[in-house]
């Protein structure tokens, strides 16, 4: 037909495009071969789109051509045009009559009988078809082009795939023995992740972003290699071969095929496979990438310049860590740093700590039986008596309340003098006149507010597509605004600028700004924010929530968020639950329920009882509960359990308690396990040791402690062996050597401590 040889030209580009990128400059790995592939693979999303733009009749009569015939006992798997129309393009000028015959002499049926399965579909659903059918003649010239016979073989199993996906309008799904993706645990991308942590996480911020880069772009690299033919690997053994080829045809199925054919769901290379892939190829594409550094470096932008200049020793170090079969970055349960323990170390802190407070909760109420939920009917005449028109507090006619800062900003959003926008520019959609005026206006009040910030810079953020700003508008125009910028993946989002016009300060749109972005955040399922702050901004974030304290890891947000010099980063932590705008006013009417019910239970206990006259007569104490009137209000008594006696209570003797401390120690320190807690860490020896442990200890301080009588109590003294072994545990993963020393040298110190009486946990 000739409307396959119409697009042999097209199949034929984007085949050799592809051929071309693997094997001349990189695989694709950013060059021109990468551009003229996407050049193909765009040109044949044009073919779709015409083809989808049709007339229905067209449409209808090229899905004949791939359609079985409805007659009964005929076997014509598709409608056959008369001879002297085959020079014809039925996706330009040729429309026949649906009455006009089959020319297949064992159909002859008429063009209606092939199409009538498809009258109660919808557009979409011809268009899906029309789709796999364009892929269908775009597999099927790649194939007669092809000449390895097992990327052949690829391709014809492919084209009948689809072929008889069409017949039977169904999804198309790989069976077979090649199995389901992912294929390998770890997979590439996770592995070569492990190891910029693994190699580079002790760089400062912007090397680890570099390499971080560096990474990325080897990566991209990787999901657009065009790899050898089996055929054409002479250099491996039989099984690698084996293994090779099996990798080889998984990989043509699931990625590179799927590339240019929309109709099969499309995998990335560095995501499905792991390390057997990568090891059979990494010496072909780490040679090709050195040479292609070599080529195209000077045609880079200086900023790639400097990435690329990287890259070769990337390379090399990556080569040991692929080779290298005891290599930490392809360990299922990879622990990259100390920041991200001493992050789990908090979490697990924070859920024991709930849990064991709700445990509590629970106890202390059922031994508080008597206190009890306030009934249904008492809140209700509360909160009806709030909403009197004519309620006044008197404590409010006295001390007026302070406003929340937030007050007069949410009665003007409430009026509709001001709006809240979130707006940005963007390079695959068209941008409306009034948020580009917006982006110029909010661009005006970061310049004029922000001195120091240079306008080119201000300028490249705020209009770059990545980013977004929260306008404050107030008569048709910006007059503050947060830029920000969301990183999903990571979970967090960078505050870059926030600031408002100096004529409308202090009126609490700074406060009502940064809780509308709040609200918005988290309604994406974002719950951290980060900024950096300078000496001006520190005061505003405090109130806003934002602390010094970072509770991210450094490796969750290191390389992503911008670092200024002389700045201090700040940390926001989101509850989802939240409603932002509203929380000041939920907390006020909390805080007014609770004193209207304090106002009510003071009027029902009215009783006025005489004053205490027995201190007159001579007592030096009474008992509480003897107190008039003090049961009436509701107190009850608190019972405490006695503790039992310990052979050495704290109190009774200090020198005895501390010989017996100073037995443990010495115990401790000639147990064959004490060696790596016998002194401080030395700092030169361990750079960043003090960087992850915040408060370090040690038994040689401990014995210096003793000494000096600060173990007046034998808390103290557990406290700080057990500050050993945490920080120990937190620093180190439990694989290595100093993680067993600190288990077994907690064991042994716990029997030491029962045996003379002071362990009681």
């Amino acid at each position: 037909m000739n409307d396959h040889s119409k697009h042999s030209v097209e199949v034929k580009t984007e085949k050799q495009d592809d051929r071309s990128a693997g094997s001349g400059n990189g695989g694709g790995g950013g060059g021109s071969q990468e551009a003229t592939r996407q050049d193909s693979i765009e040109r044949i999303l044009q073919r779709k789109q015409r083809v989808y733009q049709l007339p229905k009749n067209q449409k209808l009569t090229k899905l004949s051509m791939y359609s079985a015939c409805q007659g009964t006992e005929c076997r014509c798997t598709g409608w056959k045009t008369p001879e002297e129309n085959r020079h014809k393009d039925v996706e330009v000028d040729y429309c026949p009559n649906f009455k006009e015959e089959c020319r297949n002499p064992n159909c002859k049926h008429p063009l209606d009988m092939h199409i009538a399965h498809l009258g109660e579909i919808s557009e979409d659903q011809i268009n899906e078809l029309l789709g796999a059918i364009v892929d269908v003649e775009n597999l099927y010239m790649s194939m007669l082009r092809e000449t390895d016979t097992d990327t052949k073989k690829v391709y014809a199993y492919l084209f009948r795939l689809l072929r008889q996906c069409i017949l039977t309008r169904s999804q198309p799904v790989i069976r077979g023995p090649l199995g389901d993706p992912p294929f390998e645990q770890p997979s590439i991308s996770k592995a070569v992740t492990n190891f910029v942590l693994f190699k580079y996480s002790h760089l400062n911020p912007g090397e680890l972003e570099t390499m971080t880069e560096v990474a990325k772009t080897f990566l991209h690299c990787l999901n657009h290699w065009n790899f050898e033919a089996p055929s054409a690997r002479k250099d491996l053994s039989h099984e690698d071969a084996s293994n090779y080829k099996i990798n080889y045809t998984r990989w043509l199925v699931f990625c590179h095929v799927p590339a240019f054919c929309s109709s099969l769901r499309h995998f990335e290379t560095s995501i499905v496979f792991g390390r057997t892939l990568l090891k059979a190829v990494y010496q072909y594409v780490y040679q090709q990438l050195l040479t292609k550094c070599k080529t195209e470096r000077d045609r880079m932008p200086p900023e790639k310049r400097l990435m690329l200049a990287q890259l070769p020793k990337f390379l090399e170090a990556l080569k040991h860590e692929v080779i290298n079969e005891e290599s930490q970055i392809w360990d299922q349960n990879f622990k990259p740093t100390a920041s991200l323990m001493l992050q789990k170390k908090r979490q697990h802190e924070a859920a024991t700590s709930s849990s064991a407070k709700k445990s509590n909760d629970a106890k202390r109420y059922k031994k508080d039986s008597d206190c009890e939920d306030l009934p249904d009917d008492v809140v209700i005449k509360a909160l009806k008596r709030l909403n009197d028109s004519n309620y006044t507090s008197r404590t409010e006619v006295v001390f007026p309340p302070n406003a929340p800062r937030d007050e007069a900003a949410k009665a003007e959003e409430n009026r509709r003098e001001i709006e809240f926008h979130v707006v940005g520019n963007s390079l695959t959609k068209p941008v409306t006149k009034e948020s580009m005026l917006w982006l110029l206006g909010l661009h005006s009040v970061f310049a004029h507010q922000l001195p120091g910030m240079p306008r080119e810079y201000i300028s490249q953020l705020v209009f770059d597509p990545k980013h977004k700003t929260l306008a404050l508008v107030k008569d048709g125009r910006p007059i503050g605004g947060i830029c920000f910028r969301t990183f999903a993946t990571q979970g967090f989002t960078e505050i870059v600028f926030c600031a408002v016009t100096s004529s409308e300060q202090v009126k609490g749109y700074g406060t009502h700004l940064m809780n509308h972005l709040k609200d918005y955040s988290t309604q994406r399922g974002i719950k951290h924010f980060l900024t950096y702050a300078d000496e001006f901004a520190i005061g505003y974030f405090k109130k806003q929530g934002f602390s010094k304290d970072i509770k991210v890891a450094r490796h969750v947000y290191a390389g992503y968020i911008k670092e200024y010099e002389g700045a201090t980063l700040m940390h926001c932590e989101l509850h989802p639950s939240l409603i932002y705008t509203q929380f000041s006013s939920v907390i006020r009417k909390q805080k007014e329920i609770v004193k209207e019910l304090i106002a009510q239970r003071q009027q029902e206990v009215q009783k006025v009882h005489p004053g205490l006259t027995c201190f007159k007569e001579g007592l030096r104490s009474i008992p509480i509960e003897s107190i008039p009137g003090l049961r009436e209000v509701g107190w009850r008594p608190q019972f405490r359990t006695q503790r039992t006696s310990r052979p050495l209570e704290e109190s009774a003797d200090p020198d005895k308690l501390s010989n017996a401390l100073t037995g443990v120690l010495q115990s401790v320190r000639q147990h064959s396990a004490a060696w790596p807690f016998l002194k401080p860490v030395n700092p030169a020896e361990v750079p960043d040791y003090y960087d992850h442990i915040k408060y370090p200890m040690d038994l040689k301080t401990m014995g210096e402690r003793l000494k000096n009588k600060y173990y007046i109590s034998r808390r103290l003294f557990m406290a700080d062996m057990a500050r050993i072994f945490t920080n120990c545990r937190l620093y180190n993963s439990p694989e290595t050597e100093y993680f067993r020393c600190a288990n077994t040298l907690e064991r042994y110190f716990q029997t030491k401590m029962k045996e003379i009486g002071l362990w009681d946990k």
